[in-house]
């Protein structure tokens, strides 16, 4: 490889053509309502392991997020118009990135969260799920960064892209349809057609509380993301990206996304925008420190497992 092109990062291998890119979304989009059908009908493990209460009391189901991930790695993979070393690297990072977050969804217990509470865990002996998370996370962001290529420093910042971009849109899977919003927003700017053609497919489903990404859906869909960011992006707005990724993530620990939100007029309409209205009372739900969030309550897993 040139030094030109280790400066410059593998940005020449991911963006397709509008026909290209078209297909790949229509693709992934039919595949995610299939592989939403799919489990539906026939829940790994039984339904009752992938049903939560959401703040309404009502039952909704986190395969949403398995057929996400599914359909966005089939999407890529067989879409035109992507280089192959994207091709895997697009399908180490979802289909890590959603094991993982999925082996949290269902095994996790919810009561340690963040990254303080994870490693603070970890520095007492206790290894939480969370924190298995946390590292496979990070292993399958190096795994992706590599076989999109570059040289070292083009490797580690995106492998931070793909971790941290898995980790930051998981922290937004608070609200019907907000993380979708997000990553639909994001997606676009990017160009990044599989992901957003699954994500488009599935967010009736999440704004009618029928369903949630979990872990599983969240983390994936944000390593798509970053893995889409690290294949299209020049090095400094890539860095300029992950400094404002690890902000946000920062923040995360001390201050509430959806009291931000909810502050901020714009911000509210926007998420607000195709869902019920709020009840009157919400309850707790399971990322952001007290006051905490709505999103989901009795999320734990030792209350979903059978």
């Amino acid at each position: 490889m040139s030094a030109r092109a280790r400066r410059a990062g593998p940005s020449r291998r991911f963006r397709s053509g509008p026909a290209a890119a078209l297909a790949a979304g229509t693709t992934a989009a039919c595949a995610a309502r299939a592989a939403y059908a799919a489990l539906s009908r026939r829940p790994p493990g039984g339904e009752t392991r992938w049903t939560r209460t959401n703040h309404r009391g009502e039952p909704l189901t986190l395969l949403e997020g398995p057929a996400l991930a599914v359909a966005s790695v089939a999407g890529s993979a067989v879409g035109p118009g992507l280089a192959a070393r994207a091709r895997a690297a697009l399908a180490a990072a979802g289909t890590g990135a959603a094991a993982f977050g999925g082996y949290d969804d269902l095994a996790g217990s919810g009561s340690r969260r963040g990254f303080r509470g994870h490693l603070g865990a970890l520095a007492h002996g206790e290894v939480t799920t969370g924190a298995v998370k946390l590292g496979g996370i990070g292993a399958t962001g190096l795994v992706s960064a590599m076989l999109l290529g570059g040289g070292p420093a083009d490797v580690a910042v995106n492998a931070g892209l793909v971790a941290g971009g898995a980790n930051l849109l998981n922290l937004f899977d608070l609200r019907p349809g907000r993380a979708l919003k997000v990553a639909l927003a994001s997606g676009t700017l990017l160009a990044v057609a599989a992901p957003l053609g699954a994500a488009a497919a599935l967010l009736p489903e999440d704004l009618g509380e029928r369903a949630m990404l979990g872990d599983a859906g969240a983390n994936a869909l944000g390593a798509l993301l970053g893995v889409a960011a690290a294949a299209s992006l020049s090095r400094p707005v890539r860095l300029a990206l992950l400094a404002a990724i690890t902000g946000l993530t920062a923040a995360s620990e001390v201050v509430s996304f959806t009291a931000v939100i909810e502050r901020t007029p714009a911000l509210r309409w926007l998420d607000m925008l195709g869902r019920r209205p709020v009840p009157a009372a919400p309850v707790p739900g399971r990322h952001d420190p007290p006051p905490a969030e709505p999103r989901e309550a009795g999320a734990s897993a030792a209350a979903a497992s059978p």
